[in-house]
């Protein structure tokens, strides 16, 4: 069974185009707040942010009895790397993201979860001819190379989204994260699966997670739900319940077990902690949903490709 994580950036105020939902929180008051989500086993921590003292996380994480499931380096940030960090024009500025790629991959190998997940969404675009697209990728291809080289036995792990705040993101998709990571060569350069970025995307998840796993750049997964018009990170199964139940099949089936599950979920306005135990939980109630599946009926049933059969099964198990 996987473990459960949170997202630290989730714990204290968050804001969207026109608000700011919470309170902004230290970070002893979010992984006390972590520590009381209901089968939350540890957090993704984010970095820069909650690497000021790194004796005191580490000691605050051991108080509250949590595992570090990645550390999420921010490469979109307030006054810096504005025109894009992977791909910036500017060689200085790549230096330097790569050189904080580095650092943060360095406290994942001290934390012992040996993984940093990056989603770059300031790297793209919004209009034609703002990027020279040959070029770009040579650069993002030479910036995480810088890191990637230095530490092989920590994998980085980019988060694709179509877009936000770039009319179009680079790393829009789960193929073309898996094509950019497939050309550099890098073994330990993959992907973060974010089901609600891939439903946003228009793609099926599960068939994401084949594609990835088959190009061995399935690293890490993020789990919400969204109405596929935008990226709400709604509580899991909240619009999407078959997608999320054959994700999770999907990843049984690809081995991507004793690993862990990391939530990206927006609570606005909720009480922070009772949305996530929420998230936790419908996780939970999904996986056994997935249990009852009985894999040689259920592929026996993909293989014939008959809908009138296969959709009354799946009902038949709630």
């Amino acid at each position: 069974m996987n473990r459960l994580s949170v997202i630290t950036g989730f714990l204290g105020a968050i804001k969207n185009r026109y608000m700011v939902y919470q309170e902004n929180r230290p970070l002893e008051t979010k992984l006390a707040m972590a520590g009381r989500i209901a089968e939350c086993d540890g957090v993704e921590l984010c970095y820069p942010a909650d690497f000021a003292e790194p004796d005191v996380l580490r000691d605050l994480l051991e108080e509250h009895g949590l595992g570090v499931s990645a550390v999420n380096f921010r490469s979109r940030r307030t006054g810096r790397w504005l025109r894009g960090s992977f791909t910036s024009e500017d060689p200085a500025e790549r230096r330097e993201v790569a050189d904080d790629l580095r650092r943060a991959m360095g406290y994942a190998a001290e934390l012992g979860c040996r993984r940093v997940t990056t989603c770059p969404l300031n790297d793209g675009a919004d209009t034609p001819f703002e990027l020279d697209y040959t070029r770009i990728y040579g650069y993002a291809a030479e910036t995480f190379a810088a890191a990637c080289e230095a530490n092989p036995e920590v994998r980085v792990c980019i988060e694709f989204k179509r877009s936000d705040p770039r009319a179009r993101c680079v790393f829009g998709t789960a193929g073309e994260t898996a094509a950019f990571c497939q050309t550099t060569g890098l073994d330990n350069l993959g992907v973060t699966l974010d089901i609600g970025h891939a439903l946003y995307g228009g793609e099926r998840p599960a068939q994401s997670a084949a594609l990835l796993a088959r190009a061995g750049r399935l690293f890490y997964v993020h789990l919400n739900d969204n109405d596929g018009r935008w990226d709400w990170d709604l509580l899991p199964g909240a619009y999407h319940l078959w997608e999320s139940v054959e994700l999770l099949y999907t990843l049984r089936k690809l081995g991507y077990e004793e690993d862990w599950f990391a939530f990206d979920v927006f609570p606005k306005e909720v009480d922070t902690v009772e949305n996530y135990s929420a998230a936790l939980g419908l996780t939970r109630k999904l996986e056994q949903i997935v249990d009852r599946l009985d894999p040689g009926r259920i592929e026996e049933l993909m293989s014939a490709r008959n809908p009138a059969r296969t959709i009354p099964y799946l009902y038949s198990l709630l």
